[in-house]
């Protein structure tokens, strides 16, 4: 079934539908996963973190990853070859800090466009300095900061900007279950880190537009929540977990508000700050992975996709039955980025401004990555019965480029279009690269 698929995507007989013109294709990745380098730039969260015993899975750290920052001539050549529109990549914050550290960036940007691919930075992919918390108001204003300094050096080729990729999984991940940089475990404490960053997003918004950018958005997660059945505690659960993980970081950028009983948790002036997150888009960035099953708590720690989560949270995740996962253990349900697009369309209505995939893919191992194949295939098809439904969706970028550092995880999943060779940095296109591009190819 998986080669029928993928045999079916490239032949005339069933081929991917055309999106409308002007439609943006690219791949997207960050700079902590790939970049390498780490004595050109100053330290990170995710140094300190991943040089702690035991919280990487195979015990690495990215000081090298993918050497991207030595060999960024390859992989946007390997960009230019597969004929992509443009490339989300994020921008260090610890580099920029750094002597030269924007150099870098000069050096990328300027190469993409000699190669007729679009910049497409995000300013923040969880790379924190390690001077600053997000626990701390002040953060948002040193974010503002350093995005003035970046817009200032990059702004005359950079057009398309994003502030922040996820700021969801860095509340959630880093600050309240642990398992990421910073790791702390605050639980619902850790809910300002969320306000601070949607904070920064507003105050980088509009540093940008003084800067003269009219292109700006942002890449939140997001997926369906599916209550585990219509029983009243499952029903609630999991209206609890789609606030928490969907509506909390999208409520204040389009309704200039926090879903209900959120706001009096938040620290600060809120009315007053959402004003400033309320900052108008250009754009919506979505990345989109799986939805969630979600039941009443079940009294015990429970580990689901690589994270433990406490038992005295007041909800469970549970599997998807009936549908095929990926070597992360994640489910594939294209169907699923469907209904998302269509029910924020329904939810927010006019509020709701062009949407752009930032991110979706998945982790399979092999060369021959026929799964990944029909994975991509099946949700650039659901992506399109969304636009076919009304919404207005003007890109999407696929995660990644490049296998690369996979946070907690280390080097164990691989999610790239190009196969990494960790001992020699080699570069190999798997045969979802040549798919893609063949896909590109018709579209145009």
């Amino acid at each position: 079934m998986i080669r029928r698929m993928a045999t079916d995507a490239r032949g005339a007989t069933n081929p991917i539908p055309q999106f409308p013109a002007g439609f943006l294709w690219g791949v997207s990745t960050s700079a902590h996963q790939i970049e390498g380098a780490v004595d050109e730039r100053e330290p990170s969260v995710w140094d300190t973190f991943t040089a702690g015993p035991g919280r990487v899975k195979d015990g690495s750290t990215a000081t090298v990853a993918c050497d991207h920052y030595h060999r960024y001539p390859q992989d946007v050549a390997l960009l230019a070859d597969l004929g992509v529109d443009a490339y989300r990549f994020s921008i260090s914050w610890p580099r920029v800090n750094a002597p030269k550290g924007l150099d870098f960036y000069d050096r990328l940007v300027d190469e993409l466009c000699a190669a007729g691919v679009r910049p497409v930075p995000t300013l923040f992919h969880w790379d924190l300095p390690v001077a600053l918390d997000w626990l701390e108001r002040d953060t948002a204003s040193r974010f503002a900061e350093y995005v003035e300094v970046v817009a200032e050096r990059l702004g005359d080729r950079v057009k398309k900007w994003i502030t922040l990729n996820e700021p969801a999984e860095h509340t959630l991940l880093g600050h309240a279950l642990g398992t990421h940089a910073p790791g702390r475990q605050l639980l619902f404490d850790a809910l300002p880190v969320a306000h601070h960053q949607l904070l920064a997003h507003g105050l980088a918004v509009r540093a940008l537009r003084a800067a003269g950018a009219t292109d700006i958005g942002i890449a939140n997660s997001h997926g369906p929540t599916w209550p585990a059945s219509q029983e009243p505690a499952d029903l609630e659960a999991a209206d609890f977990y789609d606030v928490l993980l969907n509506r909390l970081f999208a409520d204040p950028l389009l309704l200039g508000q926090y879903p209900d009983g959120i706001g009096e948790l938040m620290p600060g002036d809120v009315e007053a700050d959402l004003l400033v997150i309320a900052e108008p888009l250009d754009f919506y960035g979505v990345n989109y992975y799986a939805p969630t099953r979600v039941g009443a708590p079940q009294g015990t720690e429970i580990e689901f996709g690589g994270i433990s989560m406490p038992a005295e949270l007041p909800f469970s995740v549970r599997e998807i039955e009936g549908v095929p996962t990926t070597d992360f253990g994640w489910p594939v349900v294209p169907e699923g980025l469907t209904e998302l697009l269509t029910g924020f369309r329904e939810r927010y209505g006019d509020r709701l401004p062009p949407v752009v995939i930032t991110e979706n893919g998945c982790s399979y191992e092999g060369i021959d990555d026929q799964e990944r194949i029909a994975y991509l295939d099946g949700h650039i098809r659901a992506l399109h019965r969304a636009v076919e439904a009304g919404v207005d969706v003007r890109g999407y970028f696929v995660w990644s480029l490049l296998d690369n550092f996979e946070w907690a995880e280390g080097y164990a999943r691989r999610f790239g279009l190009v196969h990494t060779d960790y001992e020699t940095l080699t570069r190999t296109p798997k045969a979802s690269y040549g798919w893609l591009r063949d896909v590109l190819r018709a579209q145009r």
